[in-house]
């Protein structure tokens, strides 16, 4: 991996990683298909990271529970470490390592999705909130720094980042959030697309059906 020198250096080794990355485009979008489907059926997302990652993490939540682009309905979509009563209670109580894995158990349910998004891809509690979600029966999807790493193996799907710096690593993963928002949205229109059609057509069908009655009296 290329060795960059200090701030411009800075913006190299980000272009040089949001190349690599564009050829994980496709996984973003299936994952924006996927938890349109999840959420517009009642389904929920939870999100948690540490430190950067959990600002990432947030920064998820809100697109889904407001809007990214245009106006839409709200979302189910929780960030699990912004709630610092029950982390810190968590934490006090049963240990650091359970700060998310616990409330997973408490939110999610079969079919939900949990995103973890992390630097190292070593976060114990994060692989924590892993184990607990499969068990659970909620998806696990992982953004990660470089592959091979222990939450990549432990999720469903993984994004892994290849970058030398942690702040690029984080910088990338907001490029994929925002991906996945626009792969989000762009599903609840062509479903809504879709269903105003429907409608169309059946409305189309009622009407021959009104005319033939007419004809037979």
């Amino acid at each position: 991996m290329t060795v960059h020198p200090p701030v411009v250096g800075h913006c190299d080794e980000l272009l040089e990683a949001l190349g690599a990355f564009r050829a994980s485009a496709h996984v973003t979008q299936r994952w924006g298909d996927r938890l349109a489907a999840v959420l517009s059926g009642g389904g929920r997302l939870l999100a948690a990271g540490n430190g950067g990652s959990a600002a990432q993490a947030q920064h998820l939540t809100a697109e889904l529970v407001g809007r990214y682009r245009d106006d839409r309905p709200p979302f189910s979509a929780i960030a699990l470490h912004a709630d610092t009563s029950s982390t810190t209670a968590i934490a006090n109580d049963y240990g650091v390592d359970e700060v998310f894995a616990r409330q997973v158990r408490a939110h999610g349910r079969e079919g939900d999705v949990l995103m973890l998004l992390s630097t190292s891809g070593a976060s114990a509690n994060l692989l924590s909130a892993a184990d607990a979600a499969r068990a659970a029966g909620v998806r696990v999807w992982a953004l990660t720094g470089c592959a091979p790493n222990p939450l990549m193996a432990g999720s469903d799907e993984s994004l892994c980042v290849e970058a030398s710096s942690t702040a690029t690593v984080q910088e990338i993963h907001l490029v994929a959030v925002h991906m996945i928002c626009a792969a989000f949205d762009a599903a609840l229109e062509r479903a809504a697309r879709g269903a105003r059609g429907a409608g169309r057509g059946a409305g189309s069908a009622r009407g021959a059906g009104r005319a033939a009655q007419r004809k037979r009296r």
